[in-house]
């Protein structure tokens, strides 16, 4: 609740893309956060992973949202 950084967010391509990300991610030091409510933790029309290392670092992995939303489903 401190002022200052969040996490950094990046383009990360296709949802395919962010699924290989996450699938490879513990493997170099990176976990989940909301797996629960993943890709869409970020909204229904947003298809992200939000991962944090160790270090409490947090990174949000964004897909290109298609022109029609529903495709995310």
């Amino acid at each position: 609740m401190r002022p200052g950084l969040n996490h950094l967010a990046f383009h990360a391509g296709t949802p395919a893309d962010v699924d290989a990300l996450v699938r490879d991610a513990p493997a170099h030091g990176w976990e989940p956060l909301f797996a629960d409510r993943y890709p869409h933790a970020g909204g229904s029309g947003h298809y992200a992973a939000y991962l944090s290392d160790t270090d409490g670092f947090e990174v949000e992995l964004v897909a290109e949202v298609p022109a029609n939303p529903r495709e995310l489903r």
